[in-house]
């Protein structure tokens, strides 16, 4: 993927024309928190010379770095567009646009309120293991663990698992919407072991505007956004994506599954 990276045609000059393909990264074009394949890798470059690409993900760059680029092939070369923490974080043929940010939205009161509750409410969950960093704050964002995200692979497996039956993590948004009604945030529910928390209308459809403008840099104004994630019902971080009306949502069921949709849809 990368000896093509310099040779993919302009946006403008794409055979499909007006039209780009946006990926979750977890459980989309990776396994949760895992590294994508050599075969994704390079099916990616396949569709990216036929369509614009891009990401879109509540990590932060570095994570997704580490997920999708390799040690000397930076991930914003691999994509047309990169879209961290929602697109607060964003990147546009290897240039990073404008950001914002979350602590100065919500302010530094709101924030320790909410911060010292999810502590409070952590300490007392009973879980099969804890470890450590619960609340990782992030650019637009912060991403809350009741097991930590320090846990190893089989501990996040474990969780997964466990939270399947017992909705840890479900409950613990369900209490927090109680607690804090009127900050004006989301809680969305993404990967094994953590939730995303987020002012409203800043979750993945934020990345949105960011396309919209690329008529006015370009020229291309992408009439048909195609968008593939896992988490697509509603409480997933997927959801209001997928549900909006300027995309069109495919739900997948793993990296084989995005595979196989992306193979039939483009000949690849």
């Amino acid at each position: 993927m990368a000896e093509a990276a310099s040779i993919y045609p302009p946006l403008e000059e794409r055979p499909v024309k007006q039209t780009i393909c946006l990926f979750d990264v977890d459980g989309t074009l990776t396994p949760a928190r895992g590294d994508a394949t050599p075969q994704m890798l390079q099916l990616l470059s396949a569709l990216r010379h036929k369509v614009a690409i891009g990401f879109v993900g509540g990590s932060d760059l570095v994570k997704q770095q580490e997920q999708l680029g390799t040690p000397r092939i930076p991930v914003t070369t691999l994509f047309d567009f990169c879209f961290s923490e929602n697109g607060l974080t964003a990147y546009r043929l290897g240039q990073q646009l404008a950001s914002q940010s979350f602590i100065g939205w919500l302010g530094e009161d709101k924030y320790k309120q909410l911060v010292n509750f999810c502590l409070r409410y952590i300490s007392e969950i009973d879980c099969p293991v804890k470890r450590g960093t619960f609340v990782e704050f992030r650019n637009g964002m912060i991403n809350i663990s009741p097991i930590g995200r320090n846990c190893s692979q089989a501990e996040r497996d474990a969780f997964g698992v466990y939270d399947e039956t017992h909705k840890i993590r479900e409950k613990f948004v369900a209490t927090l919407q109680k607690q804090f009604p009127d900050f004006g945030l989301i809680f969305a529910i993404g990967g094994q072991i953590s939730f995303d928390v987020f002012p409203a209308g800043w979750d993945k459809t934020y990345c949105l505007q960011h396309l919209k403008r690329e008529k006015e840099i370009s020229g291309v104004e992408f009439k048909t956004i195609h968008f593939f994630g896992d988490k697509t019902a509603k409480g997933g971080n997927d959801h209001e994506i997928f549900e909006d009306e300027r995309t069109v949502g495919h739900t997948v069921k793993n990296p084989d599954d995005t595979t196989m949709q992306l193979k039939e849809m483009f000949g690849l």
